[in-house]
């Protein structure tokens, strides 16, 4: 038996001292086989801590406390920005890729790369931009030959348009951005789907503010720009102030040794047109524009609005693939079937190409101007992306509001914050959001724009009952309302007020939101009086006697008791008499009987100050 024992023992040995190897050979296998750079943490937009912390195996309390050592505060379902996710990866030896998007209802976001052999040559989509009045429309009107900036309220190019001109054969499509400031939004908008800019500066104006917004807008796209030096025809042109003033913006002019074209044009005159038209189609050939019409089509939205007679109608740019009438598409929240396709000179077309600008109808709604449009071959799937996208829009929206009511409830607005609501209709889905922008950038002294609701079409019953519910006045841009809606208005008590120019809207916001302020006073010193004996009287108190030195005093006047050049009191008139009368006022020179209120101790040579607090007018 012992010698049994002594076997199991000694055999037990061994059998406890290997698997401990085996452990600790497995992981330095494992090391080895695992290439260096191989820690990938796929980005995907809108993550918060515990969605990045989990991708770079960390714990959550790790990542905060990786945040901390970056000076931010965060909690486990707050966002990050990219760039911070980007700086722990690099700390942690991962490499940030982004999410390849295989979800279909993600169109919008997913890269498309052709095949070369499918790819030809398109035409260029050239984007005019420029400060206002430095004549964008009047130049596309010299290369179109037709007259647009006349119809326009004030002159004003009021809707983004893109047309498409044919010169020596070849197309050249043309967008034409607004130049007010309040279309900034629009302009950038515009910069996204274009190949070439032409910055158009007036020769007698030069570089204005809003030359060099659209310059950034320009290069933030990255795409070659033509300077048009317009109106050449006036006399107080100065075509080198331009270009000195462009060239300090890295804009060095070709004749000067750098790679920005300069044409000089007067649109008025049609001068230099070919000159501009030829450059344009240079770079064009340069940069060799491709495209993949042997496809589905996608694009953008530039322009959307509600036509009486046709419904929604939507202006696209076609950037790849090619439409066809019976097309299914899903655009931005909304989807229909391609059922007209017109130009901008109303010519119908069949199918187009890609940096074609064509105005379509068919859908069941109006989209938003800057949406992206994809073609499908199947009605259900189109409905259903449609369907799909308009949900996640409502939960998104639903969270906000659900956010702002938590913020209300724990008082994390300021009560003293006060707002006009407003519910904007527009005939025009790119001039309503240019508006929005523009009143939501209004704050008088604390006091902003709250945009309650914002949509194309006419001023509905519905509006009327939205505004009466939220204390909302209704702006219609271009648009009416019938007699009964008006009827319907003036029975809630809802004001209703029409415009067709924006900056007009802007004086009028802006000047109710001056009528909300709470009124600023200043005072003013009305007279004086001289304290020449005092009355004790029960129940009253002191009756100081007095003699008028100057101005006037009156019955609610607010007053200062001033002792030996000192401010004693201050306070309000309790009484003012006249012998035995009330008094209303007493002026200089007269003598009166008063008493302040609270205050008892007035004695004979005593001054009394009067004075009124008058509203002061907000500049």
């Amino acid at each position: 038996m012992p010698v049994n024992n002594n076997k199991k023992f000694t055999n037990k040995k061994p059998d406890n001292r290997r698997p401990p190897q085996h452990v600790a050979k497995q992981p330095v296998v494992k090391k080895e086989q695992k290439p260096q750079g191989e820690k990938i943490l796929v980005y995907k937009p809108e993550m918060n801590v515990s969605q990045v912390a989990e991708g770079l195996g960390l714990s959550n309390a790790a990542m905060i406390k990786r945040l901390m050592q970056l000076g931010l505060m965060a909690s486990v379902n707050q966002l990050i920005d990219r760039d911070t996710i980007e700086l722990i990866a690099l700390d942690e030896g991962y490499e940030v890729k982004d999410e390849v998007i295989t979800d279909v209802t993600r169109y919008d976001e997913m890269e498309i790369v052709d095949d070369p052999k499918y790819m030809v040559k398109r035409p260029p989509i050239v984007t005019v931009m420029g400060h206002v009045d430095h004549g964008k429309t009047t130049l596309l009107d010299a290369i179109r030959k037709s007259r647009v900036v006349e119809g326009e309220a004030g002159g004003i190019t009021q809707h983004i348009g893109a047309y498409q001109v044919v010169r020596n054969g070849e197309a050249i499509t043309f967008i034409d951005t607004p130049g007010h400031a309040a279309f900034t939004e629009m302009r950038a908008r515009g910069a996204k789907v274009t190949d070439i800019v032409v910055l158009v500066v007036a020769g007698d104006d030069g570089v204005m503010p809003q030359t060099l917004e659209a310059l950034d807008h320009a290069k933030a796209a990255k795409v070659p720009i033509i300077v048009a030096v317009n109106k050449m025809d006036k006399q107080s042109a100065n075509p080198e102030r331009v270009m000195t003033e462009l060239a300090e913006r890295d804009l060095l002019p070709e004749a000067w040794g750098g790679k920005t074209p300069y044409v000089m044009v007067s649109a008025l005159k049609r001068q230099g047109i070919d000159e501009l038209l030829d450059v344009i189609q240079l770079i064009s050939e340069i940069d060799e524009f491709k495209a993949n019409p042997k496809r589905l089509a996608k694009g953008t939205v530039i322009e959307a609005s509600l036509d009486k007679g046709r419904g929604p109608v939507a202006t696209l740019i076609i950037e790849t693939g090619t439409l066809h009438i019976g097309d299914y598409i899903v655009i931005g929240n909304t989807y229909g079937k391609v059922r007209t396709m017109t130009d901008d000179l109303k010519k119908r077309y069949n199918e187009a190409i890609p940096s074609q600008p064509i105005e379509v109808t068919g859908l069941n709604e109006v989209p938003q101007a800057g949406d992206i449009f994809m073609a499908f071959t199947d009605e259900r799937i189109t409905r259903d992306i449609a369907l799909e996208r308009q949900s996640r829009q409502r939960e998104t929206e639903a969270k906000i509001m659900k956010k702002a009511s938590l913020d209300k409830m724990f008082g994390e607005i300021e009560s003293t914050e006060k707002e006009l609501n407003i519910i904007i209709k527009g005939d025009v889905q790119g001039s309503i959001e240019a508006l929005k922008n523009l009143l939501e950038k209004i704050d008088i002294d604390g006091f902003h724009v709250n945009v309650v609701r914002s949509s194309v079409g006419a001023i509905t019953e519905n509006d009327v009952t939205l505004a009466n519910a939220s204390h909302a006045i209704i702006i219609g841009f271009n648009v009416r309302p019938t007699a009964a809606v008006k009827q319907v208005a003036d029975q809630q008590g809802v004001e209703i007020r029409l415009y067709n120019i924006i900056y007009r809207i802007q004086e009028d916001i802006e000047a109710a939101l001056k009528g909300m302020l709470a009124p600023t006073f200043e005072e003013i010193i009305t007279g004086q009086a001289e304290v020449r004996s005092t009355f004790k009287i029960s129940k009253i108190g002191t009756i100081a006697g007095c003699y008028v030195t100057d101005g006037f005093i009156k019955r609610d006047a607010l007053v200062r008791v001033i002792r030996d050049g000192i401010v004693v009191y201050e306070g309000k008139l309790a009484s003012l008499k006249r012998f035995k009368d009330d008094a209303k006022e007493v002026k200089q020179g007269y003598e009166c009987g008063l008493s302040i209120e609270n205050f008892n101790d007035i004695k004979d040579g005593d001054i009394i100050e009067a004075s009124q607090m008058k509203e002061v007018e907000v500049d």
